[in-house]
């Protein structure tokens, strides 16, 4: 049998050239740096879902919170983490804690709820009445909470601090690092807008539930949404109620589909 060498072909004037997979060594780019951004939004309080809490202090989180905090700490406890940061609001704090079982969490402030000013501690179904929410559901980028901040504001600052975050992770040398942000609702769904290179107006589109796992890989070309909203388990929140079916985003995140209607039976 004749083996033959590489498969080259030969052009005038120029240097025979090897095909690439032909017995040619191949010379392979180093693979980029990637930085793992774990979102994880705020177990269940008294109030989500029915009362825009905000920046209310005090407001932690209920049986139905730290029993949901204790499943998604079980669900990342396998994973080598190079950090826990958290929003400063208890909330936040309590849920991180149980994430990182006994390990520092950094409290950064860029990563606290949007500042709803007058709105914070009214009930949801009173600020449907109110002329802003349209502005809030249908163009976001132009919302801004009387005596608060604009919804673009809180999407500058947090998207600033997950860069700075994934900037600083990498200077620390350490080799495609991971890190947990615990946070809420409406900044969840900034970044993840971000990432998914969406206009602010489109954000309402995104939904993040209590507890809910997002994971989102930064490489120097461009983030990969690898999971959104991922609450693990059934797949019955797949599906909505029929009697709470409504094309309006609840602002603040909300309680959550059925899985989140079963946890508070």
């Amino acid at each position: 049998m004749n083996r033959r060498g590489p498969r080259t072909v030969a052009r005038a004037g120029r240097k025979p050239i090897s095909w690439p997979g032909m017995g040619t060594p191949q010379h392979h780019t180093p693979p980029d740096p990637v930085v793992t951004l774990l979102l994880v939004r705020h177990g269940l309080t008294e109030l989500t879902g029915s009362t825009l809490a905000g920046r209310s202090p005090g407001l932690h989180l209920d049986d139905r919170g730290r029993r949901q905090a204790a499943e998604v700490a079980g669900r990342l406890a396998g994973l080598d983490l190079a950090g826990v940061v958290s929003s400063p609001l208890e909330r936040c704090r309590e849920t991180a804690a149980a994430i990182a079982e006994g390990r520092e969490v950094t409290v950064d402030e860029r990563f606290t709820e949007c500042d709803y000013g007058d709105w914070t501690g009214r009930r949801l179904t009173d600020l449907a009445e109110e002329p802003l929410w349209r502005v809030v559901q249908a163009h976001p980028s132009a919302a801004a909470f009387p005596g608060g901040e604009s919804l673009a504001g809180m999407a500058h600052r947090a998207v600033s601090a997950v860069r700075d975050w994934n900037e600083r992770l990498l200077r620390d040398g350490r080799a495609n690092p991971a890190y947990v942000v615990c946070s809420h609702g409406d900044v969840i769904k900034a970044i993840v807008a971000d990432a998914l290179g969406l206009h602010l107006d489109q954000f309402q589109r995104i939904q993040a539930d209590p507890c809910s796992l997002t994971a989102i890989r930064y490489t120097r070309t461009r983030p990969f949404v690898a999971r959104l909203n991922d609450v693990g388990g059934s797949v019955a929140d797949l599906l909505p109620d029929p009697a709470q079916a409504s094309g309006d985003a609840v602002v603040g995140g909300g309680a959550g589909g059925p899985r989140a209607a079963e946890s508070r039976r």
